[in-house]
C-alpha cells in the first residue's frame, strides 16, 4: 500500500470534506469552470484522493456533490416547513427567508443544484439523473405537507411544482438584477397558490359530497 492510500485510509472525512467543498464550488462557480486542483485546495486534500474516493474523477464527485446538496436542502425544507405547520405561511416565510440569504450573501447564494443542472442536463446523464432525484426529493417533502394540510394528492403535486418553479425562477433573477424584488412578487404569487390548493381541497371534501346529497 502506498502512503497516500495509506493516508487517506486513516482520513474516511476526506471523502466527506472533497464532496461538500464541490458541492459548494460547483454551486458557486459551475461544474466546467471549476477545477479537480480547487476542489482538492479547498478540502485540503491530497492529489489522489480524488480517484481513491471517485474513481469515475470528477462527473463521479459532480454527481455524489448534487446529491449531498440535494440531501441538505431538504433537510432545510423539513425545517421551514415542519409537520403540522401553516403551509401559508411557511411559504410567505420561505421566499422571506430567500431573499434575506440572499442580501446577506451579497447575492451569491445559489441554489445548491441549479447551477449545475443547467449545465449538464444535457450532456451529463449521470449527473442530470443526481439532479433530477434531487429535486424531486424537496418536491416530494413539500408534497407531503400539502397533502397533510388537506389538498388532494393531486393538487398538492401541482402547487409543490408551482412554489418550486417560483423560487427558483426568483432567485435567479433577484441574483442577475441584484434586488429581491422578483422573490416578494413570486413569493405572493406562491403564497396564494398554496392558499388555494387549500381552498380547493376543502370545496372537495364538503361541496362536492353536499351537492349529491
Amino acid at each position: 500500500m502506498s502512503p497516500t492510500s495509506s493516508t487517506l485510509g486513516k482520513q474516511p472525512e476526506t471523502r466527506t470534506r472533497l464532496v461538500e467543498s464541490a458541492a459548494e464550488l460547483f454551486s458557486r462557480q459551475g461544474f466546467g469552470a471549476t477545477g479537480i486542483k480547487a476542489v482538492l485546495a479547498a478540502a485540503a486534500a491530497p492529489y489522489g484522493s480524488l480517484y481513491h474516493f471517485f474513481p469515475g474523477g470528477k462527473q463521479e464527485l459532480g454527481a455524489a456533490a448534487l446529491t449531498y446538496g440535494g440531501a441538505r436542502y431538504r433537510e432545510l425544507l423539513e425545517s421551514v416547513y415542519p409537520p403540522g405547520a401553516d403551509v401559508v405561511e411557511a411559504t410567505a416565510a420561505s421566499f422571506v427567508q430567500t431573499a434575506d440569504l440572499l442580501e446577506e450573501t451579497d447575492y451569491a447564494y445559489a441554489c445548491p443544484i441549479a447551477t449545475i443542472a443547467l449545465e449538464v442536463a444535457n450532456s451529463d446523464e449521470l449527473m442530470r439523473t443526481a439532479a433530477a432525484n434531487a429535486f424531486e426529493s424537496w418536491l416530494e417533502v413539500l408534497e407531503q405537507r400539502f397533502t397533510a394540510a388537506g389538498m388532494t394528492a393531486e393538487r398538492a403535486r401541482e402547487v409543490a411544482v408551482e412554489v418550486f418553479c417560483l423560487i427558483e425562477g426568483a432567485v435567479l433573477l433577484a441574483r442577475t438584477t441584484r434586488s429581491t424584488a422578483p422573490l416578494h412578487t413570486a413569493g405572493r404569487a406562491a403564497t396564494n397558490s398554496v392558499a388555494a390548493g387549500l381552498a380547493a381541497g376543502r370545496y372537495d371534501r364538503t361541496g362536492r359530497s353536499n351537492v349529491g346529497s
